[in-house]
């Protein structure tokens, strides 16, 4: 399913448009004149604004989309941050400078193309043919009418005509992406020696008044973020099954009711001979493949052990035939009903008359058989026990999640009832920014949170909601917060700490360490530049004490680091030998460059794939000019509440 996702992205991606997401963004080819709004304007295009209140309708449409696609995944915090806000603006503004192009230049759409365009949708095609019974199901799953569903296709035709020809007109010569392949798998040798950052790092000395010098000349690097404290509970599945005590008898209990589950059916090992029977033969012709299937059913039963070497020989089924017809253990509901009935005659090495279904004629033969038979409880009691586990525990979590939900606004000023009443326990975290948690090294106190804490903590909603104003100002306790389908957190903050710089004695060893590495890099550039001086300088024709030599591509480095592979593969091809030398994050490498040859000849196929990719690549950054033309000569211009807006100031921009 999901290959032919990816092998198909352009038809998904005009099916998503057309089906499931509603064409919210764009706005009527006509009628902005007529639009008059006393609400803020964000953006001015051509002279005509786009107002708080449509970004609001594009957003809440943008996010039922996600909610569509994501399901239970969906998180609206997420979405609703100062990245996303700028997003969706720009959207807006360069949808409308299409609509007035279009608009402008009397773009329209005939019914003809709107024709051909619906029943070339893979979704309302049944064989390859459009089904008017389709297009109608389609259409009813998303709650559209086929009036507004083709309306809405026309609108996106009519716009699409701005920038599409542009896209998917440009081309990149076949030329290019032969050089492009060339390049991408062109192969170069080389040997490298290290002068690691670590091996000078011991001979390095810190003084403290090095470190107060440092700390003194770098305040805003150690400048944390604001902080907060927080008190939280959590219901999760884990909360729920606390203290469950399941019983021997429910185990028992279960296993009878679903004694089916634990169990294997009556199977049969089961081979085969197919003849197929054409469609268009005659009357004639059908006799004599059903002479020739008795036939050989009566040699089979004569000698069953003969069975493989007649199947291999006579068998049309392709699939089976080289195995002797062998088809593997068959159980009832997986055939057939004509060669089941038939199947489940036989007894073990029986061979039977001749079986005739729709795939042809056929001999049968039982190779082996396997009565039914059911796991012993000793076996599946573990199993048991955690199903049982998991509904008891689904059961209990829905309970104590509207206990949650009804208690949390009731009760604002403290999570203790709500902790005691589920039986919860309150946990705490310090170091909450806006952005995450802060590292071991800039937190004030407190242990790091477990790995599943951070994944609570970090979700964009709890800190979005730990710096709302109710939560952080007014010191009221979080409403339920629906992390996942089986997670529900709230949050209360204890304590503010505003952005400060640290104090001298939390960040000194951090500081130490800096300065070691930034001299340690040092001495080990300087030992490197003059390795590479002496090797420039020598006329030996392989130089020693360097790792052994490797063959590096511009998709495959090694063991090089990135700063070394871009070193190496934009080195100049004469001449070579040559010697490169490269400071990164792990000290100062010396490079041996001694050959470049070119990679294995591209096969035509993979050129006109990557030619694909290239075109597509380039009418991409074409369209994207255009539009930055279409922008300029409409004068877009962004007013003072767009920059309140992206920041979440503006009111009616929080979810």
């Amino acid at each position: 399913m999901f290959d032919f996702i990816r092998n198909h992205q352009r038809w998904m991606q005009l099916i998503l448009l057309l089906l499931i997401l509603p064409s919210f963004v764009f706005f009527g080819v006509q009628g902005y004149s007529s639009f008059i709004s006393n609400e803020p304007e964000l953006a001015s295009v051509d002279g005509k604004g786009i107002t708080l209140g449509e970004f609001n309708n594009a957003r809440r449409a943008q996010l039922e989309q996600y909610r569509t696609m994501l399901g239970a995944q969906f998180d609206a915090a997420a979405f609703d941050t100062p990245a996303f806000r700028e997003q969706l603006l720009n959207t807006l503004i360069d949808q409308r400078a299409i609509a007035i192009a279009a608009t402008n230049g009397a773009y329209s759409v005939s019914d003809e193309t709107l024709r051909r365009s619906i029943a070339a949708i893979p979704a309302v095609q049944q064989d390859g043919q459009f089904s008017p019974e389709r297009y109608k199901q389609a259409l009813a799953a998303q709650g559209m009418t086929t009036a507004a569903f083709e309306q809405g296709l026309r609108r996106d035709l009519t716009l699409a005509q701005v920038l599409q020809p542009i896209g998917s007109t440009a081309r990149v010569p076949a030329e290019i992406s032969q050089k492009i392949f060339a390049l991408i798998t062109e192969q170069r040798t080389v040997a490298r020696k290290l002068f690691s950052l670590e091996s000078y790092a011991k001979d390095v000395s810190v003084s403290d008044a090095d470190i107060k010098a440092w700390y003194d000349a770098n305040q805003a690097r150690l400048m944390v973020a604001e902080n907060v404290d927080i008190d939280y509970v959590v219901l999760n599945e884990d909360a729920a099954s606390k203290d469950l005590k399941i019983s021997a008898a429910d185990i028992e209990s279960f296993y009878k009711q679903n004694e089916a589950r634990y169990g294997q059916p009556e199977r049969r090992r089961l081979s085969h001979i197919l003849l197929e029977v054409a469609a268009s033969a005659d009357a004639n012709a059908k006799a004599a493949v059903q002479q020739k299937a008795a036939d050989l059913a009566k040699r089979a039963a004569a000698n069953p052990k003969d069975f493989a070497a007649l199947a291999k020989e006579f068998s049309q089924d392709s699939g089976s035939a080289s195995q002797g017809g062998d088809l593997g253990w068959v159980s009832k509901n997986m055939l057939v009903p004509q060669v089941e009935e038939a199947l489940f005659k036989l007894k073990k090495d029986e061979i039977s008359s001749v079986v005739e279904s729709p795939f042809g004629l056929h001999v049968l033969y039982v190779t082996d058989t396997q009565p039914p038979s059911i796991k012993p409880l000793t076996e599946v009691k573990e199993d048991i026990t955690v199903e049982i586990r998991k509904q008891l525990a689904a059961e209990r979590f829905a309970a104590m999640a509207g206990k949650l939900t009804n208690l949390i606004y009731d009760q604002r000023d403290s999570l203790k009832p709500i902790a005691d009443a589920l039986g919860i326990e309150i946990k705490k975290a310090t170091g909450l920014t806006r952005e995450g948690l802060l590292s071991a090294s800039q937190r004030n106190n407190g242990a790091m949170p477990t790995e599943a804490e951070q994944a609570w903590l970090g979700n964009p909603k709890v800190r979005q909601t730990a710096f709302s104003t109710e939560v952080l100002k007014d010191k009221l306790n979080s409403g339920a917060l629906e992390l996942a389908t089986d997670t529900i957190l709230a949050l209360r903050v204890t304590a503010v700490h505003p952005a400060k710089v640290l104090p001298l004695e939390q960040v000194a060893a951090q500081i130490r360490t800096t300065l070691t590495n930034e001299r340690a890099l040092a001495a080990a550039t300087d030992a490197g530049v003059k390795q590479l001086d002496l090797l420039k300088a020598a006329t030996a024709s392989e130089p020693k004490d360097f790792d052994p030599v490797q063959v590096v591509t511009r998709q495959s480095a090694q063991s090089l680091s990135r700063e070394q592979l871009e070193a190496v593969m934009s080195a100049s091809a004469t001449p070579l030998p040559r010697f490169l030398g490269v400071t990164g994050p792990e000290g100062y490498a010396v490079l041996w460059l001694s050959k470049i040859e070119p990679g294995a000849a591209p096969e035509a196929a993979q050129v006109t794939q990557l030619q694909a990719q290239l075109s597509q690549a380039w009418g991409a950054a074409e369209e994207q000019a255009a539009l930055k033309l279409l922008r300029e000569s409409y004068k877009v211009k962004l007013m003072p509440d767009a920059k309140k807006l992206i920041s979440g100031e503006l009111d009616g921009a929080k979810l």
